[in-house]
């Protein structure tokens, strides 16, 4: 599991296939004639879609490019909220869909993105934090 959170990671190319599609996936969802989508029964369900679409975007993404520094989390975080809020324009626009735009949506994206980076950042962070031989009680 470690290595697929490191920076050389031999699972690069394939990481990196996931989060196309998985954008691809995103693209899909989003602009599906509001007619095709399914209703379910749980509040809230439109915004907790978003937030797994765009935690699983920048997810794969770092998964595909496993830097962290503190200004390629912050980018990558800017590129989710602005895919979200093109995304959010564009169903705006295309009323033939039958869809609309919604603000609360992009604030799902938006939280669905940090998530996504802070996931990533935390099992990279056990993934390779030293142990110190030490046995917890």
């Amino acid at each position: 599991m470690r290595k697929i959170f490191s920076p050389d990671s031999p699972y690069k190319i394939q990481a990196r296939s996931l989060a196309i599609l998985w954008t691809l996936l995103i693209f899909i969802a989003c602009f599906l004639p509001g007619e095709e989508i399914p209703q379910v029964a749980v509040p809230e369900a439109d915004k907790w879609t978003h937030i797994i679409l765009f935690g699983g975007f920048t997810f794969l993404w770092l998964c595909s490019r496993p830097i962290r520094t503190a200004a390629s989390l912050l980018g990558l975080f800017f590129i989710a909220v602005a895919l979200g809020a093109f995304i959010e324009i564009m169903q705006g626009q295309l009323v033939f869909l039958g869809r609309s735009m919604e603000f609360l949506d992009g604030v799902a994206d938006a939280i669905g993105g940090a998530l996504g980076i802070g996931f990533f950042c935390l099992l990279a962070w056990f993934a390779t934090r030293k142990t110190t031989g030490a046995v917890s009680p």
